[in-house]
């Protein structure tokens, strides 16, 4: 498709993680030019060399003072409020990688500058487009489910040796990838939390944030937002546990939907595939029998553009220019270029994207309210809601 001014231009901000999104918004059939920006000339420089047609910056300021209409924040943690509202308030297009913000004030000025500007701003949840994800959540809208009786996520990952701003975080102010598919996919929203801290972390890892705890588990109070296939809403709970520090577990993002017809759990190694439990009634002796059986969770193209549906696998981004390409995973089992899509379909059709500032608030202030009550001791702290 022939690039013209009416197409979108897209700046992408951060190019760690964020370089495995360049080449999706090239490829996209609706972006016109794509900007790259990052504050180490080594990793622009990087970039530029392995894509020739894209616009380089060292700053963000001299992004938001270029001509495009949107921005991909992929910066550190600790910027993404401040940045989001800058990006928002020059009259541009905001997609943010997760989390939202790590205050409550911060997602609120965000929620404010949003509004505003009226332009779109999404939260960047890779676990939401997981082949998982997309899998269980079709499971539930076909109500093979049944009823949610009960749901749990979990993120184990250890950050020795990662940037010196991820050292010491509170393991929930990060924990949106575990809370993100449980309140999806049960179409609800978290209203309370009690959750405890858990372990033993360094001095020098608490002196970062003041926060002991290299693990935390939260049970959350879940609301229905509405009826569906999910089944009548009802007493609903969910569990979340995160680890960043001290614990010997191989890096896993998981979910598991517990159902009164059927369960998705996720497998126990990444390697492995998810486990589908059915209830098969009565056997003639005590309990019901339960089967169970590996899925393999497939990927889910049909609306993504043919332009980008390679990119949810591992592959050479730029088979036509071989001496520039590079192999990245599909990434977050293959959830980056639906994110693209989505971002981008939104801004083209007026509308709000899937995890807009108020979806993106819920999944960031259970975590960041989850947090608070480890540090009381788990006392119970209602969640506020940002409608």
């Amino acid at each position: 498709m022939s690039r013209t001014r009416n197409l979108l231009r897209v700046g992408i901000a951060g190019l760690g993680f964020g370089a495995e999104f360049v080449p999706i918004y090239l490829h996209h059939p609706v972006v016109g030019e794509v900007w790259v920006c990052d504050s180490d000339p080594g990793v622009l420089d990087a970039t530029v060399g392995r894509y020739q047609n894209v616009r380089a910056v060292l700053t963000l300021d001299e992004l938001l003072e270029a001509d495009i209409d949107a921005v991909h924040l992929v910066t550190p943690i600790h910027l993404h409020a401040e940045h989001a509202v800058r990006v928002l308030e020059s009259g541009k297009h905001c997609a943010c990688t997760v989390p939202m913000a790590t205050t409550l004030d911060d997602i609120g000025k965000i929620i404010e500058a949003r509004k505003r500007s009226r332009r779109q701003y999404m939260m960047m949840e890779t676990a939401l487009y997981t082949r998982e994800f997309l899998l269980a959540q079709q499971m539930v809208q076909k109500g093979e489910v049944g009823r949610i009786q009960f749901l749990r996520g979990a993120h184990y990952q250890d950050m020795e040796g990662w940037p010196t701003y991820w050292k010491g975080l509170p393991p929930m102010h990060y924990a949106t990838h575990a809370i993100a598919p449980l309140l999806k996919i049960a179409n609800a929203r978290a209203i309370e939390v009690h959750c405890y801290g858990s372990g033993v972390m360094r001095d020098e890892l608490v002196a970062a944030y003041g926060n002991p705890y290299p693990a935390e588990t939260a049970i959350f109070r879940l609301e229905r937002l509405s009826e569906d296939s999910a089944g009548p809403s009802g007493p609903l709970s969910a569990e979340v546990t995160r680890t960043l520090f001290h614990t010997a577990r191989a890096y896993t993002e998981s979910f598991s939907v517990y159902g009164e017809r059927a369960t998705f759990e996720w497998q126990q190694i990444e390697e492995e595939d998810p486990i589908v439990f059915r209830m098969q009634g009565s056997r003639g002796g005590r309990g019901n029998g339960v089967d169970f059986e590996r899925v393999k969770a497939p990927d889910v193209l049909d609306h993504l553009p043919e332009e980008i549906r390679r990119f949810t696998r591992r592959g050479v981004y730029d088979q036509s220019s071989p001496h520039q390409s590079f192999l990245q995973g599909g990434g977050h089992g293959g959830s980056h270029p639906h994110l693209v899509h989505e971002f981008l379909s939104a801004i083209a059709e007026g509308r709000s994207p899937s995890v807009d500032d108020v979806a993106g608030a819920r999944i960031t202030a259970a975590g960041i309210s989850a947090h608070e009550s480890a540090m009381a001791n788990g006392a119970a702290l209602p969640i506020p809601d940002f409608v």
